[in-house]
């Protein structure tokens, strides 16, 4: 280990777990963010879920083979270069641990430049597989902080991440390039349901659309609806229409994205609280005890229905 190692306060050598020799799994949620006037501070993780294995090999240090199914197959890098594994390394360094040569098999069911976290997805497992190799749990309540800021480091912002690591609904924050979160257990009749659209989009050409000031009274607009947010979606659901309203971002990127603001609008006009799911183009919304209005209604998109993720990335050793 490194004199410039960066290990969690508490960390005891002695107690690690995992190891170099032993395979394991990393499972991780997607999630959606923003939740309408939240942006870049409000995230759900939900119940769908990349899985990456992790096999140590004999090949020489720092080398990885990547075999990934699922979303991305074909299209993404399957070599050092490969998101998940040049989050894994850089991890490994900030911990002063020399990475070993590695087996990953990726199997993706988030779908990739949807707005459903998968850049925090492959991140995240980056993060967890990288502290699993140092003996090191990602779960542990003293690793938590630290784990977080280099996961939100790589992503830019803290939400997707946040929610990906712990599950549930998560505040985000960042004071002075120190990015926090806060977890809260979402409510018990959450019944989310996602339209995943055909096409994909990239956050920063929709980050690009958005307008550097706003007027003052759509800033006091989006506050108070992110505060009403984070009660709707822990306490009271039944004020979520009013709740995820929203000034800040989204008819901004409607002209990318039309088809998407217009379901968005559709689905609100029958009384479904309904949002652009993080940078889009899909639909996020939480339908008053799970019904949805005629399905007809919903064109091209894939509907589904999908529980709160409220565990976050689970890491767990392979049989």
């Amino acid at each position: 280990m490194s004199s410039g190692a960066v290990l969690p306060s508490g960390y005891d050598a002695e107690s690690a777990t995992g190891g170099t020799d032993a395979a394991f799994r990393v499972t991780v949620p997607a999630s959606t963010a923003n939740l309408g006037s939240g942006f870049d501070t409000l995230a759900v993780a939900l119940a769908l879920h990349d899985v990456v294995e992790v096999t140590p090999t004999d090949a020489a240090p720092r080398t990885a083979r990547v075999e990934v199914t699922g979303s991305g197959a074909g299209e993404v890098s399957v070599d050092e270069s490969h998101l998940v594994v040049r989050v894994l390394h850089a991890t490994m360094d900030r911990l002063g641990v020399s990475p070993p040569a590695l087996l990953l098999r990726c199997t993706n069911a988030v779908p990739h430049a949807r707005g459903l976290g998968s850049s925090a997805a492959a991140i995240v497992a980056g993060v967890a597989a990288g502290y699993r190799l140092a003996g090191i749990d990602v779960r542990a309540e003293r690793v938590r902080p630290e784990a977080l800021r280099l996961a939100a480091s790589y992503e830019g912002h803290a939400d997707n991440v946040a929610a990906a690591l712990f599950g549930g609904l998560n505040v985000a924050w960042n004071v002075e390039n120190r990015y926090r979160s806060v977890r809260l257990e979402p409510h018990s009749e959450l019944a989310p349901v996602v339209f995943i659209p055909g096409v994909e989009s990239a956050t920063h050409t929709m980050r690009g659309l958005l307008p550097e000031t706003v007027p003052h009274s759509d800033a006091v607009f989006a506050a108070g609806r992110t505060a009403l947010a984070v009660h709707a979606l822990t306490t009271e659901p039944e004020l979520l229409l009013e709740a995820t309203e929203d000034r800040l971002h989204q008819e901004y990127r409607g002209p990318a994205m039309p088809e998407t603001l217009e379901l968005v609008h559709r689905l609100r006009n029958n009384g479904v609280p309904a949002v652009v799911s993080g940078a889009g183009p899909t639909v996020f919304a939480l339908p008053p005890g799970g019904e949805l209005p005629d399905p007809s209604a919903v064109g091209d998109f894939e509907v589904r229905r999908l529980d709160v993720d409220r565990t976050g990335v689970r890491v767990e050793r392979m049989s």
